[in-house]
């Protein structure tokens, strides 16, 4: 058993933010759930976290399929008895090309990841948290910054981003009758398998080409850890983590 005996779920949890944010919560006394698509890497992420396998359980799961969130969430719940907290953090972005040319199948792998993914595994995590004793949990979505404002040649990515936060609005407004919270955090510059291009050089506004500094991905997982741990009667609603010297403030 872990310290305080809480579960939680996090996707996308074989490799960079979601690897680090299980890894700090199973560090910090989580029972963890890791899911992803690569069975391998999530076997990888759970020998890393050291906990042994009473508290850590790898799951092959693809987000964008429902019987497949359905089965995690089954499973979590054999396995744990419960679900306290879901790190609603799977994602993928599409090429950085002119609106024109961006295929339609890379713009619905794009959405189908960024929000049906997340919209099931909400839903799944509301069906548990809702009829748990106690009953309640917490979940948190990974924004982005382009939740706020775009990158160029990001139309997919932002579009499905802008709509995680009315997502996340919807599920803390609709969750509160339940005990549960939900709220968002959006990262800049977490140096990660899709971000690393940003220390060579991305594409700006102005049309230049500029490296970009980049944060390790150990302090989204703390800040993770913070808002998991919180109370369910207080919630961080949006909580925005980036590397400092980045383009964010004045970018659009």
């Amino acid at each position: 058993m872990s310290a305080h005996g809480r579960v939680a779920v996090v996707t996308g949890a074989g490799s960079g933010i979601g690897r680090a944010a299980a890894v700090a919560l199973a560090a910090d006394g989580y029972r963890v759930v890791l899911a992803g698509r690569r069975l391998e890497r999530l076997r990888s992420v759970a020998q890393e976290a050291g906990v042994g396998d009473e508290r850590v359980l790898a799951v092959a799961t693809d987000v964008t399929d429902e019987a497949a969130v359905e089965a995690l969430f089954s499973r979590t719940r054999e396995a744990f008895g419960r679900v306290d907290v879901l790190f609603n953090n799977a994602g993928r972005s599409a090429p950085a090309v002119p609106l024109e040319e961006l295929g339609f199948d890379e713009w619905k792998a794009v959405v189908d990841v960024n929000l049906h993914g997340m919209f099931l595994c909400a839903r799944a995590a509301f069906r548990a948290m809702k009829t748990q004793q106690p009953r309640g949990g917490r979940i948190i979505n990974n924004g982005s910054l382009a939740a706020h404002v775009p990158r160029p040649h990001s139309a997919a990515y932002t579009a499905s981003k802008h709509a995680v936060t009315g997502l996340t609005r919807s599920l803390s407004l609709d969750g509160r009758a339940h005990g549960i919270a939900c709220g968002q955090i959006d990262v800049g510059n977490a140096l990660t398998e899709l971000s690393a291009r940003t220390a060579e050089g991305v594409l700006q506004p102005s049309g230049r080409v500029e490296a970009e500094p980049l944060i390790d991905p150990a302090h989204v997982g703390q800040a993770v850890v913070h808002m998991a741990n919180l109370p369910l009667d207080a919630n961080v609603l949006f909580l925005t983590l980036m590397a400092n010297g980045m383009p964010f403030v004045g970018r659009g």
